[in-house]
């Protein structure tokens, strides 16, 4: 073969491979966030971010060495960096730190960073309980499209029933004072017990009753208190909490287990029962209603598995603050 040619043929394919190798090395981002189950939020969100120049990698801020997780070791690593911005963002469950607006230095430090993103509401699990999604959290876990239970009024109604008290706790809270009205005591006044799916109304005039007995209690104890409470409503408003939104910004755990578990585990064993009750009925043989209720148990999934992985909040209005924030940062 001439030399020529031979030449011209290595030219051609060094050329060609030159097109087809990216121009430039993608950037690595890093995004510290808090726990485990964070790492699958932030990385469901910021797969709309990567392009051909940036991708993000999603991690705990911790070493072999040392597995302390949570929001201070996020803020503690991240902020105190120097690449914070450029090469890394931090994102962390907003508590109370977004409706106290800077009255401690952690809220300072998370609405003073525009690349510390939050949740704004308390946490991911108030997004995994957003009332909007969930009776397709039903559907899916239990394969029964029969909507058998209003989610979105009871949550309302709840959230309207605890408003009042919520405010007497966030205001302590916003004076620095986390001691005289501890959230363990605003939780334990606002979980739910029982839940009779056909007769909700009864649970929520129990809880009525409890937070009633509180009220009265902390406008008897802090008298000159009352109308600085009543004062906030506007501003916290301004911040996206209303009385029918209340369960978004309280604590996320609480709301999860104390309040929305305890709708969706009679809602889904009613469910459940109507769906095996009607394979019972259709089945023509002993080995078909066999077959059809172990298909329909290995297909139907645990209630707690499929809210962990909803995303059907995405049309919340603090989801969209999320995104605003990233395309600020990441136009």
């Amino acid at each position: 073969m001439p030399k020529t040619l031979k030449h011209s043929i290595s030219s051609d394919y060094l050329n060609a491979a030159r097109l087809l190798s990216p121009k430039k090395k993608r950037k690595r981002i890093v995004a510290y966030v808090e726990s485990y189950d964070d790492i699958a939020f932030w990385r469901d969100i910021l797969n709309d971010f990567e392009n051909d120049e940036r991708y993000f990698e999603v991690m705990l801020p911790s070493s072999s060495r040392n597995l302390v997780h949570g929001k201070k070791s996020v803020l503690l690593q991240s902020l105190q960096s120097s690449q914070l911005g450029e090469n890394l963002i931090a994102c962390v469950d907003s508590d109370y730190d977004f409706l106290m607006q800077g009255a401690s230095e952690s809220s300072r430090k998370i609405n003073g960073s525009p690349y510390v993103l939050q949740t704004y509401c308390y946490a991911i699990e108030n997004y995994w309980c957003y009332a909007g999604s969930l009776h397709e959290v039903c559907v899916q876990a239990t394969l029964n499209d029969h909507k058998i239970f209003d989610f979105e009024r009871f949550l309302r109604e709840y959230s309207e029933a605890v408003y009042p008290l919520f405010l007497w706790n966030i205001f302590f809270y916003r004076c620095n004072d986390v001691r005289t009205f501890p959230m363990k005591r605003f939780n334990e006044a606002t979980a739910l017990k029982i839940v009779a799916i056909k007769t909700p109304q009864q649970a929520l005039g129990k809880l009525r009753n409890v937070v009633e007995r509180e009220l009265d209690y902390w406008k008897r104890r802090f008298p000159e208190y009352v109308e600085q409470v009543e004062k906030q409503k506007e501003q916290l408003q301004d911040l996206g909490l209303t009385p029918e939104n209340t369960y978004l910004f309280m604590q996320g755990h609480h709301v999860l287990d104390n309040v929305v578990m305890k709708l969706l585990t009679p809602v889904c064993t009613q469910l459940r029962r109507e769906q095996e009750e009607r394979i019972k009925r259709k089945s023509v043989h002993a080995q078909q209603l066999n077959n059809e209720l172990t298909g329909y148990e290995h297909s139907a999934l645990p209630v707690e598995v499929v809210l962990r992985k909803n995303v059907e909040y995405k049309e919340l209005f603090l989801f969209r603050w999320i995104l605003e924030d990233l395309y600020n940062i990441f136009p």
